[in-house]
C-alpha cells in the first residue's frame, strides 16, 4: 500500500512539473528598448541600433559605426481573479506574477564595407508566477522560475546599398524551479513536489534586409527552433500522506522544443521628421502538443523502481502577433515614438492552467530617443497591456477541481543606452 501510495505522489510531482516547464514556454519581447517605443513593430526592418543583432542581424550592416547597447525592461502584472469554483479550501488573492527584469546587451563593429560583425545577450522566453500560500488552484500550480538566456554571434555581409544578410548560431541556456502541492486525499497537510531542471542548447538566426526604395526598407528574419534535454531532480515531500518517509529526490528528464519564427516588417521614412513601421510574426506554438517526462527514483526502504514515462496533452496552436508604429524627429536630440500591438495566445480553453492563465492580448506603447551628443543615445519606453478575460476549468481525480475566470494587465517600463565608439 505504502509502495503504490508513493508511486503515485512520484507520478502526480512529475507530471504536474512538466506541465509547469512547458508553460514556460511563452516568448518574451523585450529585446530592445528603442523598439518597445513603437511595439515592436518595423523590429526586423528598422536596424535603429545594436539591437538589431536580435531583430535581424541584416541590419548590422546599416551601423556605420562600432557601437554597443545595453538595456532592461520591468514588467510589472497584475491579476484579478473572480468566479471560482473548486472542490479545494484555499484564497484566489490574484497579482500572482512579481515585478520581472529583462536585461540585454548587443555589440556590433563594422569590418569594411561590406562585412560587420557582432554579438548579443539577451532572453527570448521566460516565466515567474507566485500563487499565495492556501491558493485555491495550487494542487494545479503553485510557483514558477524559468528563464532562457542566449548568447548571439553574428556575423552580416552587405551585397550593396540595397541587400544585406546576416546571421549566426545561438547558444541557449534554459533554468527553471518550478513547485506545486500534493493533495492528501485523507484529509490533513499537503504534500509538495518541485523540479529543478537545466540544459544549454543550440540554435540559430538568419534575416535578410533589403532597401526597396530610397525611403523605405523590408526586413525578414527566422529565429529557429532550439531543442531541449533538461536533466534535473523532483523532490518529493510527501508530509502527511506519509510522515515516515519525508522528503524523496529523484531524477527526472524531459525534452522541450521553444519554437521557431518568422518575423517579417518594414519601415517607411514618410518625411524627414516622420518615420512609420508595421510586422507581422508567426511562432510554431503547434510544436508543443504534448510532454513527455521519464523518471527515475530510489524509494530507500521501500525499494527501487523505474516509472517509466508520463505523457500529457497540452495542444498549443500556432500564433500570429502584429504591430504598427511611428517615430517623430522632434530635432537632432530628440526622437518620440509610439505604437499598438495585438498578440495570439497559443493556449486553448480546455488545457488552459493556472500556470499560463493567458488569453489575447492588446499593448500600447510610447517612448523616446535622447541624443545628447552624437555618440550616445539614451532610449525610453512604457507599454500597457491587457489581455482579453479566459476562464481556467481544470478538473483532476488526484487535485481535485479548479475553476476560474482571470483578467490579466501589465505595465512595462524600459531604459536602454546606445554609446558610439
Amino acid at each position: 500500500m505504502k509502495k503504490a501510495m508513493i508511486k503515485t505522489s512520484l507520478s502526480l510531482a512529475v507530471t504536474l512539473a512538466s506541465t509547469q516547464l512547458f508553460a514556460s514556454g511563452f516568448a518574451l519581447n523585450e529585446q530592445s528598448i528603442s523598439g518597445m517605443g513603437v511595439g515592436f513593430a518595423g523590429r526586423s526592418s528598422s536596424a535603429d541600433d545594436a539591437s538589431t543583432v536580435y531583430g535581424n542581424p541584416a541590419g548590422m550592416s546599416r551601423l556605420k559605426r562600432e557601437q554597443i547597447t545595453v538595456g532592461a525592461a520591468a514588467v510589472i502584472a497584475k491579476t484579478d481573479i473572480s468566479g471560482s469554483s473548486t472542490t479545494n479550501t484555499g484564497s484566489n488573492n490574484g497579482d500572482m506574477v512579481p515585478v520581472v527584469g529583462v536585461p540585454m546587451g548587443y555589440y556590433v563593429k563594422p569590418i569594411d564595407d561590406h562585412w560587420t560583425v557582432g554579438f548579443g545577450v539577451y532572453a527570448p522566453f521566460g516565466l515567474k508566477t507566485e500563487y499565495e500560500n492556501g491558493f485555491q488552484g495550487r494542487y494545479f500550480a503553485h510557483d514558477s522560475k524559468v528563464q532562457v538566456v542566449t548568447l548571439q554571434p553574428t556575423v552580416s555581409y552587405a551585397f550593396n546599398d540595397k541587400v544585406s544578410i546576416g546571421g549566426g548560431p545561438t547558444f541557449n541556456r534554459i533554468d527553471g524551479t518550478l513547485t506545486s502541492a500534493l493533495r492528501n486525499p485523507l484529509g490533513g497537510a499537503d504534500g509538495k513536489a518541485s523540479i529543478k531542471g537545466d540544459d544549454t542548447a543550440v540554435g540559430y538566426n538568419i534575416g535578410i534586409l533589403v532597401q526597396a526604395t530610397d525611403k523605405t526598407r523590408l526586413g525578414l528574419v527566422y529565429h529557429s527552433m532550439v531543442d531541449y534535454k533538461l536533466k534535473g531532480s523532483t523532490k518529493v515531500s510527501l508530509g502527511a500522506l506519509n510522515p515516515l518517509l519525508g522528503s524523496r529526490d529523484y531524477d527526472a528528464s524531459l525534452n522541450i522544443k521553444t519554437p521557431e519564427s518568422i518575423d517579417a516588417s518594414f519601415t517607411h521614412e514618410l518625411t524627414d521628421q516622420w518615420t512609420l513601421y508595421g510586422g507581422s510574426t508567426w511562432t510554431r506554438w503547434s510544436r508543443l502538443k504534448d510532454i513527455t517526462v521519464n523518471n527515475t527514483g530510489n524509494l530507500g526502504v521501500i525499494g527501487a523502481g523505474q516509472f517509466g514515462t508520463i505523457s500529457e496533452q497540452e495542444n498549443w496552436h500556432d500564433t500570429w502577433s502584429h504591430a504598427v508604429g511611428a517615430s517623430y524627429k522632434v530635432n537632432k536630440q530628440w526622437t518620440l515614438r509610439t505604437g499598438f500591438s495585438v498578440d495570439q495566445s497559443p493556449t486553448n480553453n480546455t488545457d488552459r492552467s493556472p500556470r499560463i492563465p493567458t488569453g489575447d492580448r492588446m499593448a500600447v506603447s510610447f517612448g523616446a530617443g535622447w541624443s545628447p551628443t552624437d555618440d550616445v543615445t539614451i532610449d525610453l519606453a512604457y507599454s500597457y497591456l491587457k489581455e482579453e478575460a479566459v476562464t481556467v476549468d481544470q478538473s483532476n481525480p488526484r487535485k481535485g477541481t479548479y475553476d476560474a475566470r482571470y483578467r490579466n494587465s501589465a505595465h512595462g517600463l524600459g531604459a536602454g543606452l546606445t554609446y558610439r565608439f
